[in-house]
């Protein structure tokens, strides 16, 4: 079988999603309430109840629904899995690196994976209004997406950066449906508190105010994109087929890449691969933007994730609730602190993490377009660099690699920050 375009039929679609945490091995610290607040309370209160549900599962397997897998079928899934043969060649290298083009999917990122499946919880539980942040809207455009299928309406707190910077996604949330708030907004208290500290917002910041909304909106449910255990198990359908494909190839990894933003790409596409027999043998490589360096600069320990304190305390790498990353382009990484999954793995070692300037990555993502016609999204970009480092060493010590990588979003809606930060 060629390993250039390593496919799989619509019928080898994994029909239930992976659950590694009842057998992770590393100690996860659980999320605790500030004094005198009961977070975790309120969280629960606006959460819906099947995710609750996956939050605590004991299970190996969670069958998928089979709703959620025809979604999973018309959006493209199974994903393609590419042989960059023409960035290898560029670059000079011996080894070979394997992209997981979650970049296809009709939203352009991984994050309907789980989008779709939050929506049809929502659906279930007769939820009719959701609400949620995001960062570069990868997640936002791809809950937009999700909703139309059920009449959900469908509220985003956007960092308001971000959506600026990417006004050609925001331009297509809005056409499925979405209310856009720029984050930090007028319309909450929240906001209107965050706004005398920080303009730009982030991810955070739209935390904030979309858990204000749905405290104040009986109807109304608070969902989440990344960092949480249920999120993650609705990813590990891309570990699951990444695994599936390099079987059927006959290829043996031995270097996964990721980008590293609240963990959700990483965490779906590597924990498949920590459970199993030869994990041992793989090395976990992240990577994470130099300007939220939260693993490679930050401290070990509890802190909120968003600057309000609406959220339990849970215990990760974080720069500090009060930090406010610069504007860069990589909306999706702009957070101080990391999910307390990834915070666990890369505190026992099995999870390397590499941060890397904005000019940088924008240029190792130019090179992937110049010699794959594949343009990758900021976030992704940190990926690819990762990968084409990974090669490298592996030249100067003699060595050839298999390394697959997580291509999680497409860059058509990044154009802008191309642009001006390579400026052509």
């Amino acid at each position: 079988m060629p390993d250039y375009d390593i496919r799989l039929r619509e019928e080898n679609i994994p029909t239930r999603w992976f659950n590694a945490f009842p057998k992770l091995g590393v100690e996860i610290p659980k999320p605790m309430n500030s004094e005198g607040k009961n977070q975790i309370q309120n969280m629960k209160k606006i959460r819906l109840q099947e995710l609750s549900k996956e939050e605590e599962s004991k299970e190996k397997w969670l069958k998928i629904p089979e709703e959620i897998l025809n979604e999973y079928v018309k959006a493209g899934r199974p994903t393609r899995l590419t042989r960059a043969v023409n960035l290898e060649k560029y670059i000079g290298c011996s080894s070979r690196i394997y992209l997981k083009r979650e970049d296809t999917l009709p939203t352009h990122s991984f994050k309907l994976n789980t989008a779709i499946a939050q929506v049809y919880f929502a659906h279930r539980e007769n939820i009719k209004e959701l609400v949620t942040e995001t960062g570069a809207g990868q997640w936002g455009a791809a809950l937009a997406y999700a909703c139309r299928n059920y009449d959900i309406k469908c509220r985003i707190f956007w960092a308001k950066v971000s959506k600026e910077q990417k006004e050609l996604r925001a331009i297509m949330a809005g056409l499925y449906g979405a209310e856009l708030e720029p984050s930090p907004s007028v319309n909450t208290k929240a906001g209107r508190a965050i706004m005398k500290s920080n303009e730009y917002g982030t991810i955070g910041s739209g935390i904030s105010e979309a858990i204000e909304y749905a405290l104040e909106h009986e109807e109304c449910r608070y969902v989440s994109g990344s960092v949480h255990k249920h999120i993650l198990i609705h990813q590990s359908i891309i570990g699951l087929e990444t695994r599936l494909q390099l079987k059927q190839a006959g290829i043996k990894p031995d270097v996964l890449v990721a980008c590293v933003g609240g963990g959700s790409n990483l965490g779906g596409f590597m924990l498949p691969f920590m459970i199993s027999e030869d994990s041992n043998d793989i090395v976990y490589q992240g990577a994470e933007s130099m300007a939220s360096p939260r693993f490679t600069k930050g401290e070990y320990r509890y802190d909120h994730s968003d600057p309000l304190g609406f959220t339990p305390l849970t215990c990760s790498y974080t720069l500090g609730m009060d930090f406010v990353p610069s504007p860069v382009h990589t909306g999706g990484l702009r957070q101080h602190n990391s999910s307390p999954i990834l915070g666990a793995l890369y505190k026992n070692n099995i999870l390397k993490i590499n941060a890397y300037q904005q000019e940088d990555i924008f240029t190792a993502g130019r090179e992937l377009a110049m010699k794959e016609g594949i343009l990758p999204a900021p976030e992704s970009c940190h990926a690819v660099k990762a990968a084409i480092d990974v090669a490298l060493q592996a030249e100067k010590e003699g060595k050839s690699k298999n390394i697959v990588v997580c291509l999680s979003g497409s860059g058509y809606y990044d154009i802008k920050g191309y642009k001006e930060v390579l400026n052509f």
